[in-house]
């Protein structure tokens, strides 16, 4: 995304567009001088010490690494972040991450800073649209306070009326989809148009046709393409990374590692506030208790015969075992312990309080096989 440049001695402010290992791709931004000459880039990053920059077509991109400095301090640097810097190489595109500007907004999963909005994309057919995994992506993307688009690709698989009936059902949920085609390339126009000059972060389950949208809204971009399995209906995972690709009309995208189940880590009590329906009822009217969680409590606002109630109530159990998982586990006498299984997954256990249950160290099995031969001697 292109912006202002700061110019300094020795210093720049630039995007950073990927993190690969311990380095960092940093997109410069550039502005428009009104200086004459415009010769190679040679040119114009040398002579002065003050360094200004007047080259306008491609913003340079570096390969950083990390000041020690904020390594020492703890900074970590995020994919969209904004950052300074410094002694730039030029004949080998590289520099130094000097200091990391303030963010606007922080996204956990996917690591994403700045971010404005999220395009939530979804196929109405191979895979089918299936209404409990959307509502629960919809309320993941609601709980990160961006905007949250919904575009739903494929739609040249689904009959005029299926895509009405689609259509009317999600406009029930509190949100307007955009149909497109990528093979057909329908809509992609419309699609951009909502992306022009933002960060958008793209998020949705595997196979949907995330890459090729971005493939279509960004030409030469090339990224790799999955297939629907037939045996389980859904996609194989093709994004292994988060990158941001600029977008010809201005901005940025952010193409994210696809999954099927997207965590819900919303305390109980503000889950209700990620569903519009919800909201669209409590500004209408209060519930009696201030407290109030949507399940029995008497003289309710919200419970009522609203569609995705039951995903509400389904999501509200999970949300309060895993607060209650997390309270024992903060408490010192709690008998349970975290472990993680890996792919995202974990469970809580029973601790083993006992020592005699604990594997010796190797440090002491050392330690006491010196002592017994020193007493021997």
């Amino acid at each position: 995304m292109k912006g202002e440049v700061i110019s300094t001695t020795g210093q720049l402010v630039g995007t950073v567009l990927a993190v690969q290992a311990n380095f960092y791709r940093v997109q410069l931004d550039l502005e428009d001088t009104e200086t004459q000459g415009r010769g190679d880039t040679e040119s114009f990053f040398s002579a002065s010490p003050r360094l200004t920059i007047s080259v306008s077509s491609t913003p340079p991109i570096l390969l950083c690494t990390r000041r020690t400095r904020l390594k020492k301090i703890g900074q970590q640097v995020m994919v969209g972040d904004r950052v300074v810097v410094e002694e730039p190489d030029w004949a080998g595109g590289r520099g130094a991450i000097a200091d990391v500007l303030a963010r606007q907004t922080e996204l956990d999963r996917p690591p994403i800073a700045n971010a404005n909005q999220i395009l939530l994309v979804f196929a109405v057919a191979d895979p089918p649209l299936e209404p409990y995994q959307l509502s629960r992506f919809l309320v993941k993307a609601e709980s990160t306070d961006l905007d949250v688009l919904l575009c739903l690709n494929k739609s040249d698989l689904v009959s005029p009326e299926e895509q009405q009936q689609i259509n009317d059902r999600l406009l029930a949920w509190g949100y307007q989809p955009l149909f497109i085609s990528v093979k057909n390339q329908l809509n992609i126009d419309q699609a951009a148009k909502h992306l022009s000059n933002k960060i958008t972060v793209i998020a949705g389950p595997s196979g949907v046709g995330k890459s090729s949208l971005i493939n279509a809204l960004i030409p030469n971009t090339n990224l790799r393409v999955g297939e629907v399995s037939g045996k389980l209906a859904r996609g194989r995972h093709t994004t292994r990374h988060v990158e941001l690709f600029e977008l010809p009309s201005g901005g940025l995208l952010a193409d994210t590692p696809g999954f099927n189940q997207p965590d819900l880590d919303c305390p109980p009590e503000e889950l209700a506030h990620y569903f519009p329906e919800v909201r669209e009822r409590l500004a209408g009217a209060n519930c009696r208790f201030s407290d109030c969680l949507h399940r029995d409590e008497p003289d309710c606002a919200v419970r009522g015969n609203w569609e995705r109630y039951q995903h509400y109530l389904e999501f509200l159990d999970e949300a309060i075992a895993r607060q209650t998982l997390l309270n024992q586990q903060a408490d010192p006498e709690s008998t349970l312990k975290l472990k993680t299984k890996g792919k995202g997954q974990s469970q809580y256990e029973p601790k083993l309080e006992s020592k005699k249950y604990r594997r010796l160290s190797r440090r002491t099995q050392l330690q006491a096989l010196q002592d017994l031969y020193q007493d021997e001697e």
